[in-house]
């Protein structure tokens, strides 16, 4: 009996994926579409940052490679990155892509320097404390959320869905102050000027990069963008509004008068000085001024009261505030001393000498004679 042959199995080959399922037999075009929509960011990234390596020296690279993944993770980058790292054939479309992708790394370069220079500094702090700058703190907040959220939003729409964000919320969900809408601004603004350009056949780049898009997809772009760009606007002016005016704290009484000169007694009027730190804070003050015989009455309509600064009183109300040369000030000083505002003010009335406006200064003759807080 004849024995039956067996048929071999054949074992079907899995489907590639990511970048080694590249359609590099149909040619450069094909493989730019199919990084746009089948190889995911970490991979182009990865194949970017290894392009960098193979076309500049060292030092150029070093710096290149210093800036945040998000610079690197554009489809069209990878793609040429993917097509030069596997010395594909070398073509006039594909050399037009190549020197696009080098001038972008080469923008880089002195960015990542200022990245790496602020890193070196940081390494002069003592090995086991680390110490963020407020600056850096900040860097690393803003990558870890509102540019995630964009990165996912440009994933989203290379899959073809017809997505968009609320960036206003966003900021004030992840806490972030209107000094991190720069960063953002740059990216978005970098779309609309790829989609407008796409959109109004502005450049040749952009029209074929986005050749895959339809008019009114590019169009709903461009207002998404434009809308993401309003509410950064929006975040600014937010923080402005709501930023908080500091208030300037007045020095301590003892500071404020240790410049000031005046006459501690005078024994020909029998009078002596309060201390100068009695005035600060104060609404009402009275001096004398034991040379030219004026006596002032300085009031102030400030909260704090009055301040002193140098040899003078400041804050005081010049239209209420007065002075007067005292003919007889062995009579008139008494009432200073014993009596109300308001009765010193009527005795200032009988006076038959006019009343001018102070100016604030104290001096070596001056007797500080009593404070008042009303």
């Amino acid at each position: 009996m004849a024995l039956q042959k067996r048929k071999k199995k054949t074992v079907r080959a899995r489907r590639r994926t990511g970048a080694d399922g590249a359609p590099v037999e149909k040619g450069f075009d094909s493989v730019m579409y199919y990084f746009q929509n089948e190889v995911d960011r970490k991979e182009t990234i990865n194949l970017v940052k290894s392009f960098v390596k193979s076309q500049f020296n060292k030092t150029d690279a070093k710096n290149i490679l210093a800036n945040p993944d998000y610079c690197f993770g554009h489809s069209y980058m990878g793609s040429t990155s993917y097509w030069y790292i596997n010395a594909n054939e070398v073509t006039e479309r594909s050399e037009y892509w190549r020197n696009g992708v080098i001038n972008r790394l080469k923008e880089l370069v002195d960015r990542g320097k200022s990245i790496l220079k602020e890193k070196a500094s940081q390494k002069k702090v003592e090995k086991n404390v680390i110490s963020l700058s407020p600056m850096q703190r900040l860097q690393n907040k803003i990558s870890n959320t509102i540019m995630q959220d964009l990165l996912d939003l440009e994933d989203q729409w290379i899959e073809g869905e017809k997505t968009t964000i609320d960036v206003y919320g966003l900021f004030k969900k992840h806490g972030l102050p209107g000094s991190a809408t720069g960063q953002v601004r740059n990216v978005v603004e970098g779309w609309l000027l790829d989609y407008e350009d796409a959109l109004f056949a502005r450049c040749d780049q952009a029209v074929e990069g986005y050749s895959h898009l339809k008019k009114p997809e590019l169009k709903r772009r461009v207002k998404a963008c434009q809308e993401m760009l309003l509410d950064l606007d929006r975040v600014k002016s937010a923080a402005k509004a709501t930023r908080k005016t500091r208030v300037k704290q007045p020095l301590a009484a003892d500071k404020q008068v240790k410049n000031v000169k005046y006459k501690t007694e005078d024994p020909s009027f029998k009078l002596v000085s309060i201390n100068p730190t009695q005035i600060v804070g104060k609404v009402r003050l009275y001096t004398f001024n034991t040379k030219t015989r004026v006596l002032a009455e300085y009031l102030t309509q400030a909260v704090k009261g009055f301040e002193i600064s140098g040899t003078s009183i400041k804050n005081f109300d010049k239209a209420n505030s007065r002075q007067v040369k005292l003919r007889k000030p062995q009579e008139f000083l008494p009432e200073i001393f014993d009596r109300t505002p308001k009765q010193i003010s009527k005795a200032w009335s009988d006076l038959t000498t006019k009343s001018s406006v102070p100016n604030g200064r104290i001096n070596s003759d001056t007797i500080l004679l009593r404070v008042l807080d009303k």
